[in-house]
């Protein structure tokens, strides 16, 4: 083996190893908070954080993230399921490319930790909790929780409400209401996916669409 074919090799173990890494700590960060919440939270209970603007806000989403609801939960779960599938496969590949900085790999390694958070909840979470309807859940043993294996609910957390406003009364439609930004509830999870694709779209753009090349 070249020595440049043997230091091609070495980096492309230190990224998989980055991304690995990122990928699991993502993970557990978004799986611990989520089970923190969910064993200590009333539903729709909110604890202030910092001024009128933060607050951990318990709220469960059986649909999509910064709670969406698109389609039915079995559709949306299977849709998750075969999104992380590609994923991973993608992730393989570029992080074997050299041509794909770390950065990117960095960004598609937390989107691929954000998607696959979500999905523990929609295949376990049902199956292991309670409802937390009428009080804070537990955790039981498998099959004896408030849903069944695919159908479990996302849980949500994050909420900034940095302002609010009432519309003019003179506006059609919106006339009179309330406006709040930044309302919806999300997790760990989300945030991770909608910052790395914000990155994406400012710094690695161009690397989405590359074709792959050994």
């Amino acid at each position: 083996m070249t020595e440049q074919a043997a230091m091609s090799t070495k980096t492309s173990v230190n990224r998989n190893i980055i991304a690995l890494a990122i990928v699991l700590v993502a993970i557990i960060i978004d799986q611990a908070i989520k089970v923190s919440v969910k064993l200590s939270m009333f539903l729709h209970e909110s604890i202030n954080v910092c001024g009128d603007w933060f607050y951990i806000y318990f709220t469960e989403n059986p649909g999509m993230a910064f709670g969406m609801e698109l389609g039915s939960k079995l559709f949306l779960t299977l849709f998750r399921i075969v999104a992380v599938s590609f994923l991973i496969y993608y992730l393989y590949k570029i992080v074997r490319n050299d041509k794909f900085p770390t950065g990117y790999v960095a960004c598609i390694a937390l989107v691929l930790a954000g998607a696959a958070g979500n999905i523990i909840d929609c295949l376990f979470y049902g199956e292991i909790f309670t409802d937390s309807e009428g009080g804070i859940a537990s955790l039981v043993s498998w099959g004896n929780g408030y849903g069944s294996f695919l159908h479990g609910k996302v849980v949500d957390m994050f909420y900034f409400p940095l302002f609010s406003f009432d519309w003019p009364s003179w506006l059609p439609f919106i006339g009179g209401e309330n406006f709040v930004f930044f309302s919806p509830i999300f997790n760990f999870a989300d945030a991770c996916i909608s910052c790395s694709v914000i990155i994406i779209a400012i710094f690695y753009y161009k690397y989405v669409s590359l074709p792959f090349r050994k």
